[in-house]
């Protein structure tokens, strides 16, 4: 079996400055900011944490600005995550669980408010957007399914 590994993901953005410092704000690493002439940059960051990255920047996708929704940042306590995203100037969503307990809806259709009963793994989410409205999912896992 081939190995593939997800780990890089472009977000579209109309000022890569603006990104640049969201992303600086919320704790995501810097790795690189390569500029190009006037139509080519790009800026590279991972989460704490993570092994999969994001790249913002000029001249790297057709996608439009904010079209990019429910990337989900997986999180060992929401709502420890959830606090130092607000602590960092960041707008989060309340936390919320499927009406149906399995993955949320698309937007915010059949939330109900609050932890996930007995706080399941996988179960509770909160949501955030980048400056641009690409969108973000918190979604809190404290035991993997077997095999992750």
């Amino acid at each position: 079996m081939v190995d593939y590994k997800l780990e890089v993901i472009v977000l579209p953005v109309a000022d890569v400055d603006r990104a640049k410092d969201f992303y600086k704000r919320i704790g995501f690493r810097e790795d690189l900011d390569y500029v190009d002439g006037a139509d080519f940059r790009v800026v590279h960051f991972t989460p704490p944490g993570s092994q999969c990255s994001i790249i913002v920047g000029t001249g790297i996708g057709t996608a439009q600005p904010g079209s990019v929704q429910n990337l989900h940042l997986i999180v060992h306590d929401i709502e420890e995550a959830r606090a130092d995203l607000i602590s960092r100037g960041v707008e989060v969503s309340e936390i919320f669980h499927d009406e149906g307990g399995v993955f949320h809806h698309a937007g915010t259709e059949k939330r109900v408010p609050g932890l996930y009963p007995g706080r399941r793994s996988y179960g509770s989410f909160a949501s955030f957007s980048d400056p641009d409205g690409n969108g973000f999912v918190l979604q809190e896992v404290t035991e993997r399914a077997p095999g992750r």
